[in-house]
């Protein structure tokens, strides 16, 4: 029915605006009906207050600890491993070794709302014959204390249940991942999960909730081409789910036509040898039969004589159901009337007189006579005769992308590549492969300097594909993380003597630096490509416990108030007089630097205007500090830093005396920091 709320101007809607702000932040408070669950922002506040009502939801045992799992802070910490490191000092590429879980939270205050692209291949919780723990059937806590990952109380894995292989350890697993996941995609992010039948209706609706809906842009089949027949049927297919972070942004995804490399090639080699177009054109249309290419390329088998591929496109109006424009187009050199098509021209007048170059006399400005003697008129095909139509040319290079198709093909050789890598031995069962890979991440369109994360790394072939767009002069970095997870019994990673599938993960990606760098290393090359390699690479860092100490202070209910302030108190300095004596410089350093928010791929640099205090500066190219864990701090520093507050200074609490402090803090505000 209509109102006068139809005929008036409102004034926004600040409740729905709210709303649309939480449902940004934190849509697994919402419903699936897109009303906000009070319940759950209850749950975040008291847990324990919340009786469960029955609704409309997607639930499974196990649920709200895997949410609380991924919001409980985690006690540890990344420490950067220089030996395993490939061009530390330059290379923006990030190695994580560790629980993703863990590290996930630890990137959280880092790299919030900065990754461009998530791609993973988590478990599939099938009986597949893979190094991977798939069941979660094992007892984590023995697991840990075998890798000698557990210390001081902190579990490197939330995932403690010995309850076998259930879909719900799965899905608590998988769950309390994405949630952190979301958070760390850019505004205009995607994310991209491969999966296969198993799990791909629970991990849908799992998406559903924490991306949104809305947010769901694509089920995309990948047609792997080789047959797995355990069921009686030949399985060629798995899945991949596609989300963006925000629907609002529009997003098109587009992948490169098969074959464009071996096809410019090809070309490439007929122009160095200087092949006559007329016969370069012939050998180039049965180099596409020989291959079976489709219209899609094989339309574009005209040379210009730069040796550039174009084709010819229909002039005609291509609705059958309406016209287009009718005019009258002159042959560029007899001067007399070209047939016009039957439903009229494709383009307007104005349109096609400017692809032909046409003045506005009506004389045609540029006319190339080719070796069958037709002609080319700007963007236009004339034949030598007025009876055949026009048509517009189109060059390949314009059109190397379409849009990428909900069912792709490529070939599942992940395992051989893998082979080729490491000398005939794979390691991992069903690797997925570069060509996949590279087909998802090329198809967004990603900015200078953005990242590409995969927090189920496996043998590292994300990284493989970020190396091969850096070496072709792509701004693009990546962050891979890969539990420390040991090698299946009898398994050829085992026999190998690799200890942790992680391992493999640096190894692989080792190996392929080493291959870019040696090719190019003793090579004449321009300083723009000189800049590349210098990014090849990675940094590694593991995931380990922190380097402050525990606070775990009980008060005594037999002290006043006083009493246990003051026990309280001791207990802290004895603390910290543990931290300055034990510490080890780096780690602590790089603890610090990531609690306030730096990036893994921060740089220091000595600063040699203290002569007393051995101070850093630390930039990870969008923040900048000072920083020194000196257990002492001279009045040389602390008089530089009262004349200079516009940059983060960062130092020990205990290394200043309470006058110190008071200055530094009274003076710097907020950009002091003692610790």
């Amino acid at each position: 029915m209509e109102t006068y709320k139809d005929h008036i101007t409102l004034t926004p809607d600040m409740n729905e605006e709210r709303l649309n702000t939480l449902r940004e932040l934190f849509p697994d408070w919402f419903t699936q009906e897109g009303h906000l669950d009070i319940n759950e922002v209850k749950k975040v506040v008291n847990p324990d207050s919340v009786e469960e009502t029955e609704r409309y939801e997607f639930r499974w045992f196990g649920k709200s600890a895997a949410k609380r799992n991924a919001f409980t802070p985690t006690r540890a910490t990344l420490h950067f491993d220089a030996e395993r490191s490939v061009n530390s000092d330059t290379t923006d590429n990030v190695i994580i070794e560790g629980e993703n879980l863990e590290v996930l939270k630890i990137l959280s205050s880092s790299y919030r709302g900065k990754v461009k692209c998530i791609y993973i291949d988590p478990p599939y919780n099938d009986e597949a014959d893979t190094i991977y723990n798939d069941n979660y059937a094992i007892d984590k806590n023995k697991y840990w204390e075998d890798l000698q990952l557990m210390q001081d109380g902190i579990i490197m894995d939330s995932c403690t249940e010995t309850s076998g292989r259930f879909h719900s350890d799965w899905m608590s697993n998988i769950y309390s991942r994405l949630l952190l996941a979301r958070n760390l995609l850019k505004k205009d992010g995607v994310i991209f999960i491969s999966i296969n039948n198993r799990e791909l209706h629970h991990l849908r609706v799992i998406c559903d909730e924490l991306f949104g809906e809305n947010n769901f842009i694509e089920c995309i089949t990948w047609n792997k081409r080789v047959p797995k027949n355990d069921k009686g049927i030949g399985n060629i297919h798995e899945y991949i789910l596609l989300y963006g972070k925000d629907s609002s942004i529009r997003k098109e995804f587009r992948m490169p036509k098969d074959g464009l490399d071996e096809i410019y090639e090809f070309v490439a080699k007929l122009k160095r040898n200087r092949i006559p177009l007329d016969e370069a054109e012939e050998r180039l249309k049965a180099f596409y039969d020989r291959k079976g290419y489709d219209r899609g390329i094989t339309l574009y088998c005209n040379l210009d004589k730069n040796y550039e591929l174009w084709g010819k496109i229909n002039m005609s109006w291509p609705n059958s159901n309406t016209f287009g424009e009718r005019y009258e187009v002159k042959h560029p050199v007899s001067g007399n009337p070209v047939a016009i098509p039957d439903r009229g021209w494709r383009w307007a007048k104005v349109t096609f007189w400017d692809a032909a170059k046409i003045d506005e006399n009506g004389n045609y400005t540029s006319v190339e006579e080719r070796y069958d003697g037709s002609y080319v008129c700007g963007r236009l095909w004339f034949d030598n005769n007025e009876d055949t139509q026009p048509s517009s040319i189109l060059y390949l290079k314009d059109v190397e992308k379409f849009l990428l198709r909900s069912i792709v093909s490529t070939k599942s050789d992940g395992g051989v590549e893998l082979e080729n890598i490491f000398g005939g031995k794979s390691f991992f069962s069903y690797p997925k492969s570069t060509s996949l890979i590279d087909m998802l991440v090329s198809s967004i369109d990603y900015k200078p300097g953005e990242i590409i994360l995969d927090f189920y790394a496996g043998s590292g072939t994300t990284g493989h594909v970020v190396h091969n767009k850096q070496v072709n002069g792509e701004d693009v970095k990546y962050i891979l993380v890969q539990i420390p997870e040991k090698p299946k019994a009898g398994s050829i990673a085992e026999k190998e003597g690799y200890k942790k599938i992680s391992d493999v993960t640096i190894d692989r990606n080792k190996i392929i630096a080493a291959e870019f760098i040696k090719k190019y290393e003793n090579t004449l090359i321009d300083e723009d490509l000189r800049k590349i390699l210098n990014h090849i690479g990675f940094k590694v860092f593991t995931l380990s416990k922190s380097s402050f100490p525990r606070v775990d202070f009980a008060p005594n209910p037999d002290k006043s108030e006083e009493e246990n302030l003051a026990l309280f108190q001791e207990y802290v300095a004895q603390k910290e007089q543990q931290l300055t004596l034990a510490f080890n410089e780096d780690e602590l350093i790089t603890e610090i630097l990531i609690k306030q928010g730096f990036m893994l791929t921060y740089k220091l640099e000595v600063q040699s205007q203290f002569t007393q205090n051995r101070v850093y500066k630390a930039t990870d190219g969008v923040k900048t500090a000072f920083i020194t864990v000196d257990s002492q701090l001279y009045d040389e520093t602390v008089d530089y830093f009262m004349q200079h507050t516009d940059t983060k200074f960062i130092c020990i609490e205990r290394a200043l005396d309470t006058t110190k402090k008071f200055n530094l803090k009274n003076k710097m505000q907020d950009k002091f920091f003692a610790f």
